[in-house]
């Protein structure tokens, strides 16, 4: 296997770490692996002299490591999103092992800026956190005990891609990144216009889920700008017909009108 030397354009996002010591221990395994940028949301306490020296020589990793209030945030500019996960998810979500993801967020790097989201230590990502993401990682452990310290998951992720860079990376990507997670927000809050416009509602029981199913469906599509804006553009012509419609109706109602006495 070759020597992987220039940084990627992979991003960990820690989300709501409580533990500064994970931070720093975080950000160790990332520069063992050849891995730089390191994304903090929330975090509960940074900076801190326990996570510079649990970093051990990763210093610098903590200087440039940034600090967002939010996962939008710090999914600015990327593509392809993974999160991990410990639990039993939805089947909607695509799910890989750490060893088969590793080859595709290498592949994805290739393209765009890729984004790998670790959830806090006690509860891990939440299905709103868990959005934008495009599919999910798992790392296997005993099922007795599966939860892994967040900083052991960073480098148990951050070695497979290491390895995955070294070898020769899959021919299976599309050739367009996939859209940014503004763009699919964009599509999604377009989409929900339209469904209200045309009274297209979620007729089951609880009549919450319609929405959570189609970005589902849509972030499994891994759908690229291009893609996009031709399905906006799609909602965008049902609203100019649906205006035009009423117009003429509006037109058509005034017509009828009896005629004034003059």
């Amino acid at each position: 296997m070759s020597a992987v030397t220039d940084a990627p354009p992979i991003r960990f996002v820690l989300v709501e770490t409580s533990h500064p010591g994970n931070v720093g221990a975080a950000a160790r395994a990332m520069k063992n692996m050849g891995l730089r940028e390191l994304v903090l949301v929330r975090p509960r306490i940074f900076p801190s002299p326990e996570a510079t020296a649990r970093a051990s020589g990763a210093d610098d990793l903590l200087a440039t490591a940034r600090v967002v209030d939010s996962v939008e945030a710090a999914l600015a500019g990327v593509g392809f999103v993974i999160g991990t996960t410990a639990r039993v998810r939805d089947s909607h979500f695509r799910v890989f092992d750490v060893r088969d993801a590793a080859p595709r967020i290498a592949a994805e790097a290739q393209r765009a800026p890729v984004a790998v989201l670790f959830g806090n230590e006690r509860t891990g990502l939440t299905n709103q956190e868990l959005e934008a993401c495009h599919a999910l990682l798992r790392i296997p452990a005993n099922a007795e005990y599966a939860s892994l310290n967040v900083a052991m998951a960073v480098q148990l992720v951050a070695y497979e891609i290491y390895r995955a860079r070294g070898a020769e990376l899959p021919p299976s990507a599309p050739e367009a990144p996939p859209a940014s997670p503004e763009e699919m927000t964009r599509l999604y809050g377009h989409l929900a216009e339209v469904l209200e416009a045309i009274d297209f509602r979620d007729r089951t029981r609880s009549g919450t889920h319609l929405m959570t199913r189609i970005r589902r469906f849509l972030q499994r599509a891994e759908l690229d700008a291009n893609e996009v804006n031709i399905l906006r553009g799609i909602l965008t012509a049902v609203q100019s017909r649906r205006r035009r419609a009423g117009e003429a109706a509006a037109g058509l109602h005034a017509g009828d009108d009896p005629a004034q006495p003059s």
